[in-house]
């Protein structure tokens, strides 16, 4: 089985923040594979289904991001899943605005949802796409920034969900995954 997994905060206050992309593109993904409902299970909502002959689960932890991997680390164990059949989507500060990364493995890049999924896994052997939101401007707060949003940017961002979402697609369809740089946004 393919598992997909969101970071993100649970709560309406946060759906439309910066910090909360990786949700976004896993509702997408959701949409694009006419995916089943979403159920509660193991503190997080699923959705479970087969796509070009593959199992697969998309995952959004209902706690929050700085407890992610507790969820995580106990749905991959229940069903058993190899770390190599894992993607985690996550926003970046350390990335331009839009711009995004795929990577096979890596650190957790000082990201603390991240860095909790590495935790409790025990490794941090795990795909990832990482989406850039950008340093806030200076004199404003980290938190205020990731927990925000922005009429300015939102294109940009949307953009850069849908084309994650098409890369998170790719490798539940196939199974295959690269490392890839998207190039700088306008």
């Amino acid at each position: 089985m393919i598992v997909v997994i969101g970071l993100g905060n649970p709560g309406e206050q946060y759906e439309a923040s910066r910090h909360n992309l990786g949700f976004q593109v896993v509702d997408r993904m959701a949409q694009a594979l006419k995916a089943p409902r979403w159920k509660r299970q193991f503190g997080a909502v699923l959705a479970r289904g087969e796509e070009a002959g593959r199992a697969y689960c998309l995952v959004k932890p209902q706690t929050f991001m700085n407890l992610s991997g507790t969820a995580v680390a106990e749905l991959v164990r229940f069903y058993k899943v190899p770390l190599d059949d894992c993607l985690v989507v996550t926003d970046d500060l350390d990335l331009p605005v839009g711009k995004i990364r795929l990577r096979s493995e890596g650190s957790d890049g000082g990201h603390r949802g991240l860095r909790s999924v590495i935790e409790s896994l025990g490794s941090a052997a795990l795909k990832r796409i990482r989406i850039g939101i950008g340093r806030p401007p200076e004199g404003r707060s980290v938190l205020g920034h990731v927990l925000g949003g922005s009429k300015e940017e939102q294109a940009q961002l949307d953009e850069a969900v849908e084309l994650a979402a098409e890369r998170a697609l790719e490798f539940v369809r196939s199974g295959r995954f690269e490392n890839w740089s998207s190039p700088e946004p306008d």
